[in-house]
């Protein structure tokens, strides 16, 4: 029996780069970039924490680079536009306390190649993680979270291209999309929520307008009808936002970066991890073989789930399900899988070349807007649609 069901509306989230959680994401991966720009093979388990004036950087991290933790930091914030004195949060007047130690050495023993029980390198923990893919958009990802994101970041461009023609807008912002589906497929927006903080004197009806035609440039004219129902600021104001206005902590978004809510999630947050964390690495290593499995038109939807032991290469168990939308039963498509796909730590990170970034690419790109959807990310690739179709037989 098919679980597509014939009509409902979903609902996603999205938050910007000046969210306070989304300013701990980045500036922890900012840290991870800077580690592996000099030491590939840097072990950063980074964790940030952020408020008035105040950022806090703690965590795990073992690496021959010399990094001045608290300039990464800064410009980090900087980059994100907190710039403006007086607001409670600024690039220029936050302090920042760095608590930071080394990788454990019971864990790095696990995922040091040669070391361990089994001698390769194995997961840097227990756990199990989720990938994802759905013909339903181009990028194949969700349309909720897909458009969420494409809000809350157009505005961001907007506001950091013309300065002064959006002067009213400051960097923290929130946006939600609801959207009716109609066998499995998005049909029409019913509804959009943005909350944008804002300089004391923004006429309300100016950032309203605004809104509506931010959503007119990044989602599709068929998806958009007449009665579409619009929340811009609903509380009135949101001039106290950032940092200042509500504490950040890394890895607190978990759905926000991952497809708003759509499929399942194995728990494990992505920023300020190095790629020997299978919480980030094999999660992104699951959205990439979901991602070829639809590429290849072997399903129109896709959820693959992996899980690990710490200290062990192959994964425990591999779940394809593809939501009776496969050309195969789930089970054969778990076989194809595992015949073209190697899950093992080393070989996702060999892969995806996951301890160089900066070849197109960095980690902190991925702490705002979602770590799926967007094609500069390795991870997003479909190369592998050959292979597929052929151990398919198709």
């Amino acid at each position: 029996m098919s679980k597509i069901r014939s009509e409902h509306v979903f609902t996603s989230e999205s938050v910007s780069e000046g969210h306070p959680d989304k300013v701990c994401d980045q500036i922890s991966d900012a840290i991870l970039d800077a580690c592996l720009a000099q030491d590939p093979d840097s072990r950063v388990a980074c964790e940030t924490l952020a408020t008035t004036d105040m950022i806090v950087i703690s965590g795990e991290i073992t690496t021959k680079a010399k990094v001045n933790w608290q300039e990464v930091a800064l410009e980090a914030v900087r980059r994100i536009g907190y710039t403006e004195a007086g607001i409670g949060f600024s690039a220029d007047s936050a302090k920042v306390m760095v608590a930071i130690h080394k990788q454990s050495p019971d864990i790095s023993q696990g995922v040091t190649e040669g070391m361990g029980r089994f001698k390769e390198q194995g997961a840097g923990d227990q756990g199990m993680m989720f990938g994802y893919a759905s013909d339903e958009t181009p990028e194949l990802m969700p349309a909720t979270i897909l458009y969420a994101h494409k809000i809350v970041g157009e505005l961001a461009r907007l506001r950091k291209q013309d300065p002064a023609k959006y002067r009213y807008l400051r960097p923290d912002s929130k946006s939600q999309v609801s959207i009716r589906y109609k066998d499995g497929k998005p049909v029409a927006v019913e509804t959009i929520v943005v909350s944008h903080q804002h300089t004391p004197d923004m006429p309300q009806e100016w950032l309203e307008q605004l809104v509506r035609d931010v959503v007119k440039t990044v989602i599709p004219a068929d998806l958009l009808g007449s009665d579409i129902k619009y929340y811009v600021n609903p509380t009135g104001r949101f001039e106290v936002g950032g940092p200042s206005g509500d504490t950040g902590l890394t890895g607190r978004k978990i759905i926000v970066d991952t497809y708003g809510g759509v499929g399942s999630h194995g728990g494990g947050a992505f920023s300020g991890k190095d790629p020997s964390k299978v919480d980030r690495s094999a999660a992104y290593y699951c959205r990439y073989i979901a991602k070829n499995l639809v590429a290849a038109g072997l399903a129109r939807k896709c959820e693959i789930q992996v899980a690990y032991a710490i200290g062990v290469a192959d994964p425990l168990s591999v779940n394809v399900d593809t939501y009776s939308t496969g050309i195969l039963p789930d089970g054969e498509m778990e076989k194809i899988v595992r015949k073209v796909f190697d899950m093992r730590p080393a070989a996702i990170i060999e892969q995806l070349d996951l301890k160089h970034p900066g070849k197109g690419w960095c980690y902190q790109d991925s702490a705002a807007y979602g770590h799926f959807g967007r094609s500069q990310f390795p991870w997003e690739r479909t190369d592998r649609i050959a292979e597929l179709k052929a151990a398919a037989g198709k």
